[in-house]
């Protein structure tokens, strides 16, 4: 823009210096006024010494001092072939340049001999552009080549993300042991440790007798202790080429005792397995599944709550409507265990067990349980799952346990329960299970806290005054069990190693067939049902957070309909892109 002044107007002309530049390339076309040819074995290319030298530090500095090149009208220049020696002139005289897969390389490789930063800039972003998970670790050792930090960050970013379709490369077998092992060892690699395992051995075999000396270093780096136990019972522990090597051997016995809870934690022999957090990649999820919707029938609603957002995703329903079923999360998945089936207005008790994968937003059919059941409670420690109690086909309230091994894939019998009770507060804490309350035959409350041995299979009760729970949800947050409500709204904290409770701030109703989970380091309670004032029931959709901190509850907003008797928990697992929040 035109701008006034003391002694006149300052005039600017924005197009002068473009047209001026046009110009130059016509005469440079037409061989007008040229002083000096820029050649290649092949080719030469007429130029003008001062257009080259403002242009770029290295014509600069050949043409500015006192080099032979400053004084010859032919100036070879090594390192470029005559195409991209073309592009290049043009990108000078017109700061145009046609960048593309064929010729990006060479460009790329002379913008940087010939010191043209914004064209090795451009030629680094059309090859981000480019980034795919099977190229990735080619661009990387490029990236190095050319000392280009922004295509080398891009393309890392690319192969800790896509770390599975990665590890599938050919790529990914002519890494060097450091290069390999900073992958391994990346808290950001998104991928199970299944996928860092395999990949390790992929690699290791590659040239077996070279890489073998790196085997016991590399295997240091997968996280073994987040790794599905009935793979590494299968497919680690039996490895003949871990198995040959005696430090191999040593991590992965300090893995399985981990994995395993194969000792007592007054082991003597027993080292502690040093901790080493899950990758960044695994993210905790709320999810709400079944349950009865807006006081109608049961709904196959399976929702994820997003943190960020506070909002709630759709995710792939439930198969069939179950009344009253349970849900736990292991090993990444999610199981549904037995309820009532309702299929075309008809209702028949079900042993089925469905099992959900957020990484695939599918259900598959697991392995049934011995006995078909439904207001029952179930509940996970390390490899198994217990379903406790409930009632049977004949209405009969259950004391029977039952108990699936995930690694051999097989439900068996375990002891009963001394009092067989419906609707306690259940949860595991120090090799034991704890129920709290629940109601008997007649529908009393039960004042007892029945617990469970784990390794020894045995039970044992305790009665007490401070129960009274009916309906509760039951988590373990802080080291302690919290009961949560229960057609009251005292919430308790129960200590198991003193046997002592303490009153945690009530909520604000009278709450029962709610749901409850922990995540991060608080406590979310969902939906339910509630005693109003004059002691009428309404259902709920409240969405409720318990800060330990503070010992004070926060509304989180809504559940996007009313609900009760569902399943709340959370599920920790790395999510396919198509689910992620």
């Amino acid at each position: 823009m035109d701008q006034p002044s003391p002694d006149g107007l300052l005039f600017r002309d924005h197009d002068f210096s473009s047209d001026l530049l046009r110009q130059l390339n016509g005469f440079r076309q037409s061989g007008l006024l040229t002083d000096v040819s820029i050649c290649t074995s092949t080719q030469e290319v007429p130029c003008h010494r001062n257009v080259l030298a403002s242009s770029s530090p290295y014509f600069r500095a050949m043409f500015c001092n006192n080099f032979k090149e400053s004084r010859e009208t032919k100036v070879q220049l090594k390192g470029v072939d005559a195409t991209t020696l073309e592009q290049i002139v043009l990108y000078v005289y017109t700061g145009e340049v046609s960048i593309t897969a064929e010729r990006v390389h060479p460009l790329m490789e002379a913008a940087a001999m010939l010191q043209y930063p914004k064209l090795f800039e451009a030629c680094s972003s059309y090859l981000q552009s480019q980034l795919t998970p099977s190229n990735c670790l080619g661009m990387l050792r490029l990236s190095e080549i050319f000392s280009c930090e922004t295509l080398k960050e891009k393309a890392r970013q690319m192969a800790l993300r896509y770390f599975p379709e990665v590890a599938s490369s050919a790529d990914l077998k002519e890494l060097c042991a450091l290069e390999l092992r900073d992958y391994l060892a990346d808290d950001g690699l998104c991928g199970e440790e299944e996928k860092v395992f395999e990949a390790l051995m992929v690699w290791v075999n590659h040239d077996l007798e070279t890489r073998k000396w790196h085997l016991q270093e590399l295997l240091k780096q997968v996280r073994l202790q987040y790794i599905h136990p009935a793979f590494f019972a299968h497919f680690i522990t039996s490895n003949a080429l871990l198995q040959t090597s005696p430090a191999c051997r040593a991590i992965l016995e300090a893995a399985k005792r981990h994995i395993f809870s194969l000792y007592g934690p007054g082991a003597p022999d027993l080292k502690p397995l040093c901790h080493v957090p899950p990758r960044n990649s695994y993210q905790d999820f709320l999810i709400l599944l079944g349950g009865r919707k807006d006081s109608q029938q049961t709904t196959r609603d399976v929702l994820l709550y997003n943190s960020q957002s506070g909002q709630w995703q759709d995710l792939a329903k439930l198969p069939t409507r179950l009344y009253k079923a349970s849900a736990v999360p292991l090993h990444r998945s999610i199981y549904v265990l037995g309820g009532m089936a309702v299929r075309a207005g008809k209702s028949l008790l079900s042993p089925n067990v469905y099992i959900f994968s957020l990484k695939l937003n599918q259900w598959r059919l697991g392995e049934p349980m011995l006995v078909a059941r439904y207001s029952h409670r179930s509940t996970v420690h390390q490899n198994f799952i217990f379903s406790i109690g409930g009632l049977g086909d004949r209405q009969e309230v259950m004391s029977s346990m039952e108990r699936f091994d995930s690694i051999c894939n097989v439900w068996e019998r375990m002891a009963s329960m001394p009092v067989g009770v419906l609707h306690p507060a259940v949860a595991v804490k120090d090799q034991r299970l704890y129920l709290f309350g629940g109601e008997d035959v007649l529908q009393n409350p039960v004042r007892l806290i029945q617990v469970y041995h784990i390794s020894r299979n045995t039970w044992f009760k305790m009665e007490t005054r401070m129960i009274k729970n009916v309906c509760a949800p039951a988590v373990v947050l802080g080291g302690q069990i919290v009961i949560v409500g229960g057609y009251t709204r005292r919430v308790l904290a129960y200590d198991p190693q003193s046997n002592t409770f303490v009153k945690c701030a009530d909520l604000k109703d009278r709450r029962m067939h709610h749901g409850a989970t922990v995540l991060g380091s608080k406590l979310y309670v969902t939906g339910g049902r509630r005693l109003t004032p004059d002691c009428s029931i309404e259902d709920s959709d409240s969405f409720d957070c318990y800060d330990p901190e503070t010992d004070s509850w926060t509304s989180q907003g809504q559940l996007p309909h009313k609900l009760f008797d569902h399943a709340c928990l959370t599920l920790q697992c790395i999510p396919h892109p198509s689910t992620c929040p």
